[in-house]
């Protein structure tokens, strides 16, 4: 399944067509991937939700990931679902230049692609660290959080 389209209806209907980052807010690292989302997504065109919500939850069963273990980062671009290293590429296509520059990573071939993200998602707190608690947005960014609209709900 790599389509919103094939997610379940209630799925699509929280993500409503909007491209989409979903990471772990206890991971230095994937928070900073986050941040450098805001920082760069000049046109604000992502959305985000945190993999601890039930939001997060729901998107790991529908495409048959783990619940609890939130090691592969999704991101949704027109409609499209990506998953690791993918997901990294399809971000900075989507920011524009001079970052789109970094989609070519996704050239890198298949297997070593996989093997390089294993490696580093497997060993991110050890290498990074970890927050006690999910990073909560400042006000001016919980509108772009779609994990609170679907609690809410």
């Amino acid at each position: 399944m790599n389509r919103t389209r094939d997610l379940p209806q209630t799925l699509q209907n929280h993500l409503a067509g909007r491209d989409l980052v979903l990471f772990d807010g206890e991971c230095v690292l994937c928070s900073g991937f986050f941040r450098f989302i805001i920082r760069t997504d000049k046109a604000q065109r992502f959305h985000f939700a945190h993999a601890q919500s039930s939001l997060g939850a729901e998107l790991y069963a529908a495409l048959g990931m783990p619940r609890d273990d939130f090691e592969t980062n999704l991101v949704i671009v027109d409609g499209m679902i990506y998953e690791r290293l993918d997901a990294f590429a399809a971000a900075m296509a989507a920011v524009g230049w001079p970052w789109k520059a970094l989609a070519v990573i996704r050239f890198i071939p298949e297997p070593l692609r996989s093997f390089l993200y294993h490696r580093l998602a497997k060993n991110r707190y050890a290498i990074f660290g970890r927050y006690d608690v999910c990073m909560m947005p400042d006000p001016t960014l919980m509108a772009r959080f779609i994990d609170r609209e679907a609690e809410a709900s």
